[in-house]
C-alpha cells in the first residue's frame, strides 16, 4: 500500500491492519474469514490469522532454534507432544532458509534474515493468512528483494500474504495492490503493472506527489467508476442469489445442515505458561552478559561501600550512613534489574496476548524470575557490607531473630517492592530510553524519603508521601531490628515505627508487602493498556 503523507497515512494503515486482523476490531460493519465474522469467532479463528509487526516480535538473546522452540510451547495446544513442536520448528526453519543460522543468536541476524525468523515465529501455527506490516523497513534494495520474494514463495504454497509497504521496488512480485489514497480511501485495487497506467503517471514519485498535492482529487471516485473496480471488487464479491430452503418442523432442510464453528484448541494452560515463560525469560537473561555483568558487581559495589562507612562497627556516627547506603543499593538493585524488562518486549507481549499468552502468568514470570535475582542480590550486598561488623545492637538480640538475619530480609523485602516499583516504571513509560533517567530520580526520592537525612515523623506532608516509599519502610524496619534510638539517639531515630519491638518491626515489613500487592495489581492494570483491543474484552 504505498502512500504518501507518512503521519495520516500511517495511522490509517495501522487501524486498517488491526481491524483486519482483529486486534481492533471496527466501530462498524463486520471482516468475514471464510464466511465467518472475525470478531465474534475470534477466539478460534486467530490461531489461522498471522501476524507479523514492523518491529521484531523477537528475544534477539535467543538462538533462532530456542525462540522458535519456546514460541511453539506457547502457541501450540497443549496436548502437542514435545517431538511434534520440534519437528514443526525444523519444518519452518527448513522452509525459511535459515538452517545454516538455526544455533545463531538472533541479534546477530541480518535485517533481512531477522525478518525471515518472525515470519518463521507466526509459520508455527500453520496460518492460512499472513499479514506483515512494513518487512522490508530499513532494508537496502537487495534485502528488500530477498524478504519479498521469500513472501511470494509463501504466497505460492497456498497462503494468502498481505504486506503493508511504503517500498515500490518489489511490486512486481505481487498479485493484487490496494493503494490508499490520503484519508485511508481506495485509490486503486487490482494488478500492480497497471497502477500507474490508471493514475496517468509513469513513476511512483509523480504519484505520490500527486496523492499529496491534489487533495480536492476524488481518487476513490475515480476508482469506483472504472473497469477495474467493476472486475476486481463488484464482481469478485457478487454472489448469486441461492433460495434458502424452509425448514419444517424446526429441522433444517436437506442441504441447509447447520455448520456450528468448532471449538478453539485448548490453549496451553496457565501453569504451563508460567513454566515456559520462566524459562525463556532465565534464557534470555542469561544471555545478555551486559546485564549479567552489572547484576553481579552493584551489590558488591554497594556492599563495600557501606562496609567502608561502617567504620569498624555501627555506632552513633555510622549508622545512619550505613542503613542509608543499605536502603540505597537495595533500591537500585531491585529497580535497575526490572526497570527496562516491560517496555523492551512490548510488540512481544502484545503480539502473544494476541494468540492467548495469559496476562497474569506473563507477569508472574517477571515477578518470579526478577524477585529471585534480585533477593539474592540483596542477600550478598547485606552480607558484604555487614558481615564479621560488630552491630552493637542492646542485648546483641534482634526484635524476634538474630540483628543480621532481620537487617537482610528487610533489605531483601526493599529490593523486592523496589523491583515491583520498577516494573511500574517500565509499565507507564513508551520508550526505554526514559527508563534510566526516571532510576536516578527514583533512587533520589528514596534517599529523600527514607529518613536518614530528614525527620520525616510529624512533619506534614513529607510524612504522608513517605508512606508510599518503601525505603522509608526499610530504614524503619533496620532501625527498630537494632534499636536505633538508642544507638544513635536524635530527632530523626525518635520514631515510634524505629522501636525495638516485635509489633513495629513486623508493621514496618507488612508495610512493604502491601506495597508489593498494589504495585503488581496497578502493573497488571497497566499491561493491559498495551494490548490488542479485543483482549481487554
Amino acid at each position: 500500500m504505498p502512500a504518501r503523507g507518512r503521519r495520516a497515512v500511517r495511522r490509517g494503515k495501522s487501524t486498517l491492519l488491526g481491524a483486519l486482523t482483529g486486534q481492533r476490531p471496527a466501530d462498524r460493519g463486520t471482516v468475514l474469514y471464510d464466511g465467518r465474522d472475525l470478531y465474534r469467532d475470534y477466539a478460534e479463528l486467530r490461531q489461522r490469522i498471522g501476524l507479523v509487526p514492523q518491529d521484531d516480535i523477537l528475544h534477539l538473546q535467543l538462538t533462532v532454534r530456542r525462540a522458535l522452540g519456546y514460541a511453539a510451547e506457547l502457541r501450540f495446544p497443549e496436548d502437542t507432544v514435545a517431538a511434534e513442536r520440534r519437528a514443526r520448528v525444523d519444518e519452518v526453519i527448513r522452509e525459511l532458509g535459515l538452517v545454516e543460522r538455526a544455533e545463531q543468536p538472533i541479534h546477530s541476524l541480518s535485517g533481512g534474515q531477522r525478518k525471515r525468523v518472525s515470519v518463521a515465529l507466526e509459520l508455527l501455527t500453520k496460518p492460512s493468512l499472513l499479514f506483515l506490516d512494513e518487512p522490508t523497513s530499513g532494508l537496502d534494495p537487495g534485502m528488500d528483494r530477498s524478504v519479498m520474494h521469500m513472501l511470494r514463495g509463501l504466497a505460492d504454497d497456498g497462503r494468502t500474504v498481505v504486506v503493508v509497504t511504503h517500498s515500490v521496488l518489489s511490486l512486481d512480485v505481487c498479485d493484487r495492490l490496494l493503494v490508499l489514497a490520503p484519508g485511508g480511501r481506495v485509490a486503486y485495487y487490482g494488478p500492480p503493472g497497471d497502477t500507474l497506467g490508471f493514475f496517468g503517471f509513469e513513476q511512483w514519485p509523480e504519484a505520490f506527489e500527486a496523492f499529496e498535492n491534489d487533495r480536492d482529487r476524488d481518487w476513490a471516485g475515480q476508482y469506483r467508476s472504472s473497469r477495474f473496480h467493476r472486475r476486481y471488487i463488484a464482481d469478485a464479491t457478487a454472489r448469486p442469489d441461492v433460495p434458502v430452503p424452509v425448514p419444517v418442523s424446526g429441522v433444517p432442510a436437506s442441504g441447509r445442515a447447520a455448520v456450528e464453528p468448532g471449538p478453539p484448541p485448548k490453549p496451553q494452560s496457565w501453569g504451563s505458561q508460567l513454566r515456559t515463560l520462566v524459562r525463556r525469560y532465565a534464557a534470555a537473561l542469561s544471555a545478555d552478559r551486559t546485564f549479567l555483568a552489572i547484576m553481579i558487581a552493584l551489590p558488591f559495589v554497594m556492599g563495600a561501600m557501606a562496609r567502608s562507612l561502617s567504620e569498624g562497627s555501627l555506632n552513633p556516627e555510622s549508622t545512619l550512613n550505613v542503613l542509608l547506603i543499605l536502603c540505597v543499593g537495595g533500591v537500585l538493585t531491585g529497580a535497575a534489574n526490572a526497570v527496562r524488562e516491560l517496555v523492551k518486549e512490548r510488540t512481544i507481549y502484545r503480539r502473544e496476548r494476541a494468540v492467548g499468552l495469559s496476562r497474569s502468568a506473563y507477569l508472574a514470570s517477571k515477578v518470579v524470575v526478577l524477585g529471585l535475582i534480585t533477593v539474592v542480590q540483596a542477600v550478598v550486598l547485606t552480607l558484604v557490607a555487614l558481615i564479621g561488623v560488630p552491630l552493637n545492637v542492646p542485648g546483641g538480640k534482634g526484635v524476634l531473630m538474630p540483628p543480621l538475619v532481620e537487617i537482610t530480609l528487610a533489605v531483601a523485602l526493599l529490593a523486592f517492592t523496589a523491583m515491583m516499583l520498577g516494573l511500574l516504571v517500565s509499565a507507564l513509560v513508551r520508550k526505554e530510553e526514559v527508563t534510566m533517567p526516571l532510576l536516578v530520580l527514583l533512587a533520589i526520592v528514596q534517599v529523600v524519603f527514607c529518613g536518614a537525612l530528614l525527620k520525616v515523623r510529624g512533619t506534614p506532608v513529607l510524612e504522608q508521601l513517605a508512606w508510599l516509599v518503601p525505603s522509608r519502610w526499610a530504614f524503619a524496619a533496620m532501625g527498630a531490628t537494632i534499636d536505633i534510638g538508642r544507638i544513635a539517639p536524635g530527632e530523626k531515630t525518635a520514631d515510634p515505627l524505629m522501636r525495638h519491638t516485635a509489633a513495629a518491626w513486623l508493621f514496618d515489613m507488612g508495610a512493604m508487602v502491601a506495597l508489593c500487592l498494589v504495585l503488581a495489581l496497578v502493573v497488571a492494570r497497566l499491561l493491559r493498556r498495551h494490548e490488542p483491543v479485543v483482549m481487554r474484552r
